[in-house]
């Protein structure tokens, strides 16, 4: 009785989590118009493609007019989906043709150890479990949408790894974007920490819970939005 009661329960589970990959999209590109106190500065190009139980996401940052002299950002994340959703396995930033800007982290979820490169020079801390980088946090939201109450997401920014604490203020907040209509669930900062920026999200309830406008205001005032402008997935 008691084996049959597990076997149903790992079935129940498998199909469930089977529902959810079978429900995220195994491509996504998405653009994103980046404006700063509603001056245009950049736009983000992001691919986020599936295949085989892994995962490679590539966002791309290109300057405009005088920004566009800071060179591109590149940004790439890769590893695997389990039923938890994206375990990344490896991390990349690239600023322009300035190697001293690049960003590396790996992640060995064996030894439960997350490796730092900055500079050349490593730095090895404990890999906290759901752990996840500045790129892939947004799409793991595709297989775990948030729900009511607070969210604690331990993210690497490839030079060290922090913990986000967001809320979910409200539900169904309607959003006219360029790239579209959309029903969104709105997360603010809740970290109370005082010198952390200001960061709130909006994510499409029927667009895979995927950002569509984000907002972060830092300690000077300085207020940074980024608005969906095209989002097509398969």
């Amino acid at each position: 009785m008691l084996r049959t009661l597990i076997s149903g329960f790992l079935l129940i589970s498998q199909l469930a989590f089977t529902s959810i990959v079978i429900a995220a999209p195994k491509s996504v590109s998405l653009v994103y118009e980046v404006a700063r106190h509603g001056q245009p500065f950049a736009t983000v190009t992001e691919t986020y493609q599936q295949k085989n139980g892994r995962y490679r996401i590539e966002s791309v940052t290109k300057g405009v007019d005088a920004y566009a002299l800071f060179g591109e950002r590149k940004i790439t994340s890769e590893g695997e989906v389990t039923s938890q959703g994206l375990k990344p396995s490896h991390f990349e930033l690239h600023q322009g043709e300035n190697e001293k800007k690049s960003l590396f982290a790996d992640f060995d979820w064996a030894a439960n150890r997350l490796t730092m490169k900055v500079k050349g020079k490593s730095t090895k801390v404990p890999l906290e479990k759901g752990t996840q980088d500045i790129v892939s946090f947004a799409y793991q939201f595709m297989f775990s949408p948030p729900k009511s109450g607070a969210l604690t997401l331990p993210v690497t920014t490839g030079k060290r790894l922090r913990v986000y604490n967001y809320v979910v203020a409200e539900r169904n907040v309607p959003l006219e974007l360029p790239a579209g209509k959309f029903k969104t669930v709105h997360l603010v900062n809740a970290s109370k920490d005082a010198s952390d920026d200001q960061k709130e999200l909006w994510l499409g309830a029927e667009a895979y819970s995927l950002p569509v406008r984000l907002l972060v205001v830092d300690e000077n005032g300085m207020k940074t939005e980024q608005t969906l402008t095209s989002l097509h997935a398969e």
